[in-house]
């Protein structure tokens, strides 16, 4: 049995597959090593992972995780996955996931659209082309959020409609002074930046939210899948922002000349579907 975990930068979900069955399910805090140290990623591992995944050594955990983007940062989440779980690990990247998860073992271009986002070139088996995420204060363009970044400073500047500030201040019980506590204090600012982004969601006939959430997506495109053969290949996209608001994800991608060929809330059942097939 093998161990298969997906993380994002808020959550991360956790399967123990036999083949293609699912053993076990549970879901704890994202990891992500540009944010948290290796004793940190281990504590939340050992504390919040349910009994049955520390039972015996398993054949395998593969782990696709936010941050995962280079040897130093895939190392810190490899040995703390090795040190809780006594079992060999693979770390990579969670656009290597989402490749896997959307694609299996087929060429197409695999996007992200969740807190963050991110877009790559995929053929079949590896990354071969890919557009630097940069995170939420250079990039993840389109993503939950950047899409509260920019809502958050818009009600911080009195740029948004007014009975929408008021409803987002009382909603969340914050004032200007807190976010930005929360923007350059908190360890994980763009959990809350993203949470902040579902409010959006409730307002859409809003035409300053419309714009606010179509144009987010629209710069997503400009500034990553225009660097990618998009006419060529199929494109897939996956993540809560892209189910959130798909409606409007498919509207700028035909504005903008891109064909979406699927759109999923998580990568989990691809990524099952893809070891299960592959065998690695």
């Amino acid at each position: 049995m093998k161990v298969i975990a997906d993380s994002s930068s808020t959550r991360t979900e956790w399967v123990l597959v036999d083949g293609d069955v699912v053993v076990e399910r549970a879901f704890t805090q994202g990891l992500n090593p540009y944010f948290q140290t290796r004793r940190e990623i281990s504590h939340s591992i050992r504390l919040e992972l349910p009994e049955a995944f520390f039972r015996r050594r398993w054949e395998h955990v593969y782990f696709y995780g936010a941050g995962c983007a280079n040897a130093e940062k895939n190392k810190i989440v490899e040995q703390s996955l090795v040190a809780q779980l006594k079992t060999p690990v693979t770390v990579e990247s969670d656009l290597l996931g989402a490749a896997r998860g959307l694609l299996i073992d087929k060429p197409g271009l695999a996007c992200i659209l969740g807190t963050g986002s991110n877009a790559c070139f995929y053929n079949g088996v590896v990354i071969k082309e890919r557009v630097r995420s940069l995170g939420f204060i250079l990039g993840d363009e389109g993503g939950g959020a950047y899409l509260g970044k920019l809502f958050v400073a818009d009600c911080m500047k009195n740029l948004a409609p007014k009975l929408l500030r008021e409803e987002f201040f009382n909603r969340f019980q914050v004032t200007t002074d807190n976010i930005m506590d929360i923007v350059y204090s908190d360890p994980f600012p763009s959990r809350s930046l993203s949470s902040y982004s579902f409010f959006l969601s409730e307002h859409l006939d809003d035409e300053y939210v419309y714009s606010l959430v179509y144009n987010g997506f629209m710069t997503f495109f400009n500034r990553n899948l225009s660097q990618l053969d998009y006419r060529r290949y199929p494109v897939s996209v996956v993540g809560s922002v892209a189910c959130l608001y798909a409606d409007i994800l498919r509207e700028a991608a035909s504005d903008f000349g891109v064909e979406i060929n699927k759109i999923v809330k998580g990568s989990m059942p691809g990524l099952i579907e893809y070891h299960a097939k592959t065998d690695r």
